[in-house]
């Protein structure tokens, strides 16, 4: 059973920072890619940010130059490093992998973010 668990969520003020990780349980799955998705109360859930297994980014136009996104491929971890935090960033924060050669993909139970004005 693969299991993906987020931490570091909670409420912070405007211009401040979080820290998100998550964690696979099964290490012998080959990921592809590792990701984070956030949605807010009536939007669709939408990319925030991925890495491929090489190390390549991809960040959603709202949060670049404000978030960073990494992974240990040894450990099957991933975190997100929010800086500049700002209320529009508020939301549940999922994580979700990919597996290689495969359709399988992952989800987290999600972490809430919240940001006050």
């Amino acid at each position: 059973q693969v299991q993906l668990v987020e931490s570091g969520g909670g409420l912070v003020q405007a211009g401040g920072s979080l820290r998100l990780s998550c964690a696979v349980s099964e290490r012998i799955i080959r990921i592809n890619t590792m990701g984070w998705y956030r949605q807010a109360p009536g939007k669709q859930r939408e990319l925030v940010a991925a890495v491929t297994t090489g190390g390549s980014t991809n960040y959603a136009d709202s949060v670049k130059e404000r978030f960073a996104i990494s992974r240990d491929n040894a450990k099957n971890t991933m975190s997100l490093q929010m800086n500049s935090l700002k209320p529009e960033d508020t939301g549940v924060y999922y994580c979700r992998v990919t597996v290689l050669f495969t359709t399988e993909d992952y989800w987290g139970q999600g972490t809430q973010v919240t940001v006050s004005s």
